[in-house]
């Protein structure tokens, strides 16, 4: 397993929360929310620190960007890609929003 930057982002993405009448979360997610991260069709799931880009708080219903930091870094080497669709749960299978990737910061997790 190699040692990598603690604080470095792995990928941008646009975050795109559910409101609360369409399943989504009931209070406001802060920067640095540590969600799970489900990229269908991928295991296992993971844990992903969001640090919101252009504001502190995020709504129900609201998109931020956001850099994500996922736990699961060794698992996911060579399969995301820019344009990549995510979900975020804080249950597995409860899906709260979704997500993009628009860019891949660790290049050891883009798809060849």
């Amino acid at each position: 397993m190699e040692l990598r930057d603690s604080q470095k982002p792995d990928f941008i993405a646009l975050l795109n929360y559910k409101s609360t009448e369409n399943g989504g979360r009931k209070t406001a997610a802060h920067s640095k929310y540590r969600p799970l991260v489900e990229f269908p069709g991928l295991l296992p799931l993971t844990g992903g620190e969001q640090t919101f880009l252009d504001k502190e708080i995020v709504y129900p219903g609201e998109n931020v960007l956001a850099s994500i930091r996922i736990m699961s870094v060794d698992s996911f080497l060579n399969k995301l890609y820019v344009g990549q669709k995510f979900n975020i749960c804080e249950v597995p299978g409860l899906v709260l929003g979704t997500g993009e990737i628009l860019e891949l910061v660790n290049k050891k997790l883009e798809k060849k």
